[in-house]
């Protein structure tokens, strides 16, 4: 790669918010035909660099630079001109248009007399679909789609523009086994192309997998930069948390209790005729291809999406179900898949949105006792090493990662908790917070929670569950306990094998 010239540079940047250093004198470059990952903590800076050069945040101070020229970027129109597109975590797209409407936003394609030309605008779009690797009609309304799909249309929207670089922030957090294995593909296909990857993932294997290049930052500054095929996960991890982490999955052992939990032939209408159990301190795994019926199954037992028939019965006692309020006066809690849109007031504080489901714990004589909330608010932050600069601070400026970590407090503070539903639970988390997660996922079990782990995350649910259901089509495809689970079989049955 030394005879090419960078397709882009940062050099120098720094940002601050609050007073605070976002990003501090750091340095980055990327090779056309390049895989470069970014690398590091929840909050250690990487979205901000990605937005810097998307054009979302504005560049304070250092160069940023396109095939060598300098050039200033004032917004997301201006960085997509120069070739440069960037696919978030945190979906942008327009909930009420139809898929092609939102991947061509503001560049329909037009006849005479300016009428949109809706004949080319689908079949460019069914194009661009298929690339991805997603059966859908063009016309579909993209409130419709699930969190999965609605990011492959971000990347196809990414891909309908000339681009000269392509930056993914956790592209793959909520996609199947199967649509990994096609955006990978398709990002050889791009490479080949001489197009620039920025690889934003704390998924170690994906970074060994398709990376050329991992730039590591902590705290706001870049502390390494190694070529994939010279480094190990020992090192990354030590560059990322300042320190080794002997445990990535620190499950304790627990011998289950009585059954805590039981679901008999729930059926919505996305699933059917769903039957299963967890004990006393039994963790257990739900697994399945994209739209396989996980989160539905979630959203059903909450009380969210409506059910037609079927029981929900804790610790011997029917809960009537399609109510989230009553689930939650049961001892439900639950963590949704997209936590932007349905775990968090993003107007709030990170106190209000830690407390909104037990602020009767903390009411004395009609009044709520602000110091009691802020006690048990600052122990939770401490305990889960929540990054935000105090309570107050509004949750909406924190990271992905730490914003899933406070509605993780929210249950955590409940103290009358029996069963706590995870979907996708460390969706778009650096290793460090994982590990943290895991050890409160795994406290919560030995206290006796039932905890039922909707994840696509296959080494997740083998390290941390006691046993895994498999779904297909919205019903239960098998059963697999800890010893006998494995990728090969848990794909068989997702698939339709044996």
């Amino acid at each position: 790669m030394a005879e090419l010239s960078p397709v882009l540079e940062m050099k120098n940047i720094s940002k601050q918010f609050f007073g605070f250093y976002a990003l501090k004198n750091v340095d980055f470059n990327l090779y056309p035909g390049e895989v470069h990952s970014l690398l590091g903590e929840n909050g250690a800076g990487k979205s901000t660099l990605i937005k810097i050069m998307a054009g979302v945040n504005s560049l304070e101070q250092g160069e940023y630079l396109v095939d060598g020229k300098k050039v200033e970027v004032k917004n997301p129109r201006g960085a997509q001109e120069l070739g440069v597109n960037v696919v978030f975590q945190e979906l942008n797209l327009v909930p009420s248009l139809s898929v092609a409407e939102n991947i061509f936003f503001g560049r329909l394609p037009k006849k005479a007399l300016g009428r949109v030309n809706w004949n080319k605008l689908y079949q460019d779009t069914e194009v661009l679909l298929e690339e991805v690797g997603l059966e859908i009609n063009p016309r579909t309304r993209v409130g419709l789609l699930g969190v999965a799909q609605q990011q492959l249309v971000e990347i196809a929207k990414a891909l309908s523009h000339e681009s000269k670089v392509i930056a993914m922030d956790e592209p793959t957090s909520a996609l199947s086994y199967k649509e990994i294995e096609r955006l990978f593909l398709l990002i050889e296909k791009l490479k080949k192309k001489g197009v620039g990857i920025i690889y934003v993932s704390h998924k170690f294997d994906e970074l060994f997998r398709i990376t050329d290049r991992i730039t590591i930052l902590r705290d706001g500054e870049k502390v390494g930069e190694v070529k994939t095929k010279e480094t190990d996960s020992e090192e990354l991890i030590s560059y990322m948390v300042g320190r080794q982490l002997s445990n990535l999955y620190p499950k304790m052992d627990v011998t289950p209790g009585d059954v805590a939990f039981q679901v008999k032939g729930l059926t919505s209408d996305k699933v059917k005729d769903i039957n299963f159990y967890v004990r006393k301190g039994e963790i257990i795994g739900f697994s399945g291809l994209m739209g396989a019926g996980r989160t539905e199954l979630a959203r059903a037992i909450f009380g969210l999406d409506q059910t037609h028939e079927g029981q929900i019965i804790i610790e011997g006692k029917e809960v009537p179900r399609n109510s989230a309020k009553i689930a939650v006066q049961r001892g439900i809690g639950y963590i949704p898949e997209d936590r932007k849109e349905e775990g968090l007031v993003l107007s709030a504080s990170v106190r209000e949105n830690m407390t909104i489901s037990v602020l009767k714990n903390f009411v004395e004589g009609g009044r709520i006792n602000k110091k009691k909330e802020f006690d048990c608010t600052q122990g939770a932050i401490e305990d889960l090493r929540i990054k935000t600069q105090s309570s107050e601070q509004k949750i909406v400026s924190l990271s992905g990662g730490n914003q899933q970590k406070v509605i993780l407090a929210r249950w955590l503070i409940k103290e009358d908790l029996k069963v706590l539903i995870l979907d996708e639970p460390t969706r778009g988390i650096d290793v460090g917070s994982k590990s943290e997660i895991y050890r409160l996922i795994s406290e919560l079990a030995s206290k006796g929670i039932a905890v039922l782990m909707m994840s696509s995350e296959m080494p997740e649910l083998l390290s941390m569950c006691d046993r895994i259901y498999v779904m297909k089509e919205g019903e239960l495809a098998g059963e697999l306990s800890q010893n006998e689970a494995t990728q090969e079989k848990i794909m068989s049955k997702a698939i339709g094998g044996i």
